[in-house]
């Protein structure tokens, strides 16, 4: 098959075109050409300085196009075949960097007639909040008054929707939920430089911040069992048109999180609970979204309409195993440690505030 990706490098895209590669498709990556280092003569790189610059974007791409021979693909452009007959080069493609509805609509123009099947990143953080029900299906409604980013997600669905009814865009709504690698160890409560700060907390024996009181329940999917799921609805006919939420089935709380992460790096947990309104009260991290809108909420999602999509689809990365491969990798590897010491500072004038109530509620 031929698909084309712009991203293609990050957390959830990078396990996709590896898996794809190594299954032997043709695959395209539309980048800046800055982290392709690991399928670097294994993929097609289409290198522009701005993807969000229309211009370069398609000219850049029907370069690509006319190099590999396929007018056809091009006849929008040049009149040759009129649309009903059009036949597009790549079986799919996949925006993996689309944010807001202008890019959404810069890819509708720039694909449409060029792709059998379009996928949009969406985020099961677009779903209800606040939660109705813990059981969340692709059919729950859709509604994020916290976070800014799920109601932009939102608006490009209805968007890319609206286009598929209207002009047969081709377009596959994708809803990750809460996916890692081995590059990033994922936490519910962290700094604006990444998860390390918390993770040399724990090393040094610091409480670490954990929101709420640890029991609601989430989910975290590794990034090879997500490619699982995204891999098989790559040119699946009952993608066409429907969205899906690809998680891993095992369900945990954020006690079990934080003190599987503890196992895995050889230390003890020390929690210091803290309600996630006080959190989004008291910095200008952005917990109203992350926390309120999206993890301190008890989710459970139902996978049954992804497994019947994709037949004998098996997501069997438990978090321990992982999680254990995530610490490994970023305790070997210095670039994966940024310190944030802002970060820190933050986490222990909490911490001593709150300690500092406490004993003066109890002396009066």
């Amino acid at each position: 098959m031929k698909i084309l990706f712009i991203g293609g490098t990050g957390t959830i895209s990078q396990a996709i075109t590896r898996s794809l590669v190594e299954r032997g498709d043709e695959v395209t990556l539309v980048n800046r050409g800055n982290r392709n280092g690991a399928f670097a003569g294994k993929v097609n790189e289409i290198h522009v300085s701005d993807v969000n610059n229309e211009e370069e974007l398609t000219s850049k791409i029907n370069a690509f196009l006319i190099s590999k021979s396929n007018a056809d693909a091009l006849n929008e452009t040049v009149g040759q075949v009129p649309a009903n007959e059009r036949a597009p080069y790549f079986d799919a493609v996949c925006d993996f960097i689309c944010f807001h509805k202008e890019q959404a609509e810069r890819d509708f123009r720039v694909f449409q007639g060029k792709t059998k099947q379009f996928f949009f990143i969406s985020s099961a953080s677009a779903y209800h909040k606040p939660v109705k029900d813990y059981m969340i299906t692709e059919g729950t409604t859709l509604a994020n008054p916290y976070w800014q980013y799920s109601r932009e997600k939102i608006e490009i669905e209805e968007y890319l929707l609206e286009c598929y009814k209207t002009y047969g865009f081709p377009v596959t709504l994708i809803r990750p939920s809460h996916t890692y690698d081995e590059r990033s160890i994922p936490l519910g409560v962290h700094g604006k430089m990444g998860s390390y700060q918390v993770i040399d907390r724990m090393l040094k024996g610091k409480p670490v911040i954990i929101h709420g009181d640890g029991t609601s329940l989430w989910r975290m999917t590794f990034n090879e069992d997500f490619a699982k799921g995204f891999v098989g609805l790559i040119g699946n006919s009952h993608a066409i048109g429907e969205a899906f939420h690809i998680t891993n089935e095992e369900t945990l709380t954020w006690n079990q999180i934080y003190e599987t992460i503890a196992k895995a790096l050889n230390v003890e947990l020390k929690p210091y609970y803290v309600a996630s309104d006080f959190l989004a009260s008291c910095s200008d991290y952005d917990f109203t979204g992350s926390l309120i809108g999206d993890k301190s909420n008890s989710v459970v999602f139902d996978n049954t309409k992804l497994r019947r999509a994709v037949p004998g689809l098996n997501m069997n990365i438990r978090f321990e195993d992982g999680i254990k491969r995530t610490v490994d990798y970023v305790l070997s590897h210095p670039e994966c440690q940024i310190p944030d010491p802002e970060f820190d500072a933050w986490c222990d004038k909490v911490i001593e505030k709150l300690e500092e109530a406490k004993k003066a509620i109890l002396a009066e």
